[in-house]
């Protein structure tokens, strides 16, 4: 059976399911379900647990073996199977179907698996996993841009925390599509925040401390037109490791909330209202370092830009030639309205 995630912490208050699964593609909110659902069986007296993670020599034996031998050291007894590719093949698939037709008593099974595509939730083993009697399935879904602020009030409430919406604003910018690093952001507010009241200058301090050079720091000198400061930025970056998906996502998450306020602001829309309406918003601090990089150019050149951040995608994917951190100097100095020599690929 289907179970919002909403739901679980009421659920948990009663009587457990003898199967729990937790599916999705968001690590921290997956494994912050995993956690509610072991305090519930800690304090049900579950106190023997085995972990099995499934991988391509994996006997499916040992599933069967657990589920059927007795306890040594409890009464009750948690087993967790994880399934990291979502594929336990033509054996976990009857291993599990036999499991869930007759799952032992004092004995509950945790699934974990990534989110399920359409093709696999029509096979026989996911169907009785989603709609089987003695399962309980929870589908973990993404936070998107449109719920993070929410999400991220939410959390800093829990934290015994309150912040502005600039605050807000400037936390969804930097750590969209991360919600792992969200978390660990909120955590280090917790020690700077001044009476639990956080404004968009503590958020700044916290994150300007977490490394020498940063992605936020590259897109604000582009912003800027401090062409220099970001080659220089870009390749210390390089130096010390962060990969070029990462700073790709930056700059084309930059490049596509540039191209759709040109677009707004070209078809007459006040530049205030644009920034308003963009998502995330731009936030108050940050409107002249927008403004000035609006400047350099006409909404169809921002659109061109994002042709070139899909050509260096294909790039880091090794489908097109050429080297991508060149690639990404040429859109970073186009970002900041300049053009340096850069040696060709």
């Amino acid at each position: 059976m289907k179970l919002n995630a909403a739901q679980l912490s009421k659920h948990l208050q009663g009587n457990l399911a003898p199967v729990y699964i937790v599916s999705g593609d968001e690590p921290l909110l997956c494994q912050e379900a995993c956690d509610a659902i072991r305090t519930a069986c800690r304090e049900r007296d579950f106190n023997e647990r085995q972990v099995f993670n499934v991988e391509a020599s994996f006997d499916w034996g040992q599933l069967h073996e657990a589920g059927a031998s007795l306890s040594l050291f409890a009464d009750k007894r948690l087993i967790e199977l994880r399934i990291p590719n979502g594929k336990p093949g033509d054996k976990g698939a009857a291993a599990l179907l036999e499991y869930l037709s007759r799952p032992p008593e004092d004995t509950l099974l945790l699934v974990s698996l990534p989110k399920l595509d359409g093709s696999t939730q029509k096979t026989k083993w996911a169907k009785a996993l989603i709609d089987g009697p003695n399962a309980q399935f929870l589908q973990i879904w993404p936070v998107d841009a449109h719920q993070l602020p929410q999400w991220i009030r939410q959390r800093l409430a829990q934290a015994g925390l309150a912040a502005n919406q600039e605050a807000v604003d400037l936390i969804a910018a930097r750590v969209e599509g991360n919600l792992l690093a969200a978390a660990q952001e909120i955590e280090k507010l917790k020690l700077l925040a001044e009476g639990g009241q956080i404004d968009a200058a503590t958020v700044q301090a916290a994150v300007a401390d977490s490394a020498r050079f940063d992605v936020f720091g590259l897109i604000d000198a582009a912003l800027n037109g401090e062409a220099a400061h970001t080659l220089r930025t870009l390749e210390g970056l390089r130096g010390e490791g962060v990969e070029t998906p990462v700073i790709l996502w930056a700059l084309a998450r930059e490049l596509r909330q540039l191209a759709g306020i040109a677009q707004q602001y070209a078809q007459g829309v006040p530049l205030e209202k644009a920034f308003a309406s963009a998502r995330p918003p731009v936030w108050d601090k940050r409107r002249p370092l927008v403004s000035r990089a609006l400047q350099r150019h006409p909404a169809s050149r921002w659109n061109q830009l994002l042709s070139d951040a899909q050509r260096i995608d294909a790039q880091i994917k090794g489908q097109a030639p050429g080297d991508p951190w060149i690639g990404l100097a040429h859109l970073a100095l186009s970002l900041a309205g300049q053009r340096l020599p850069i040696p060709a690929a």
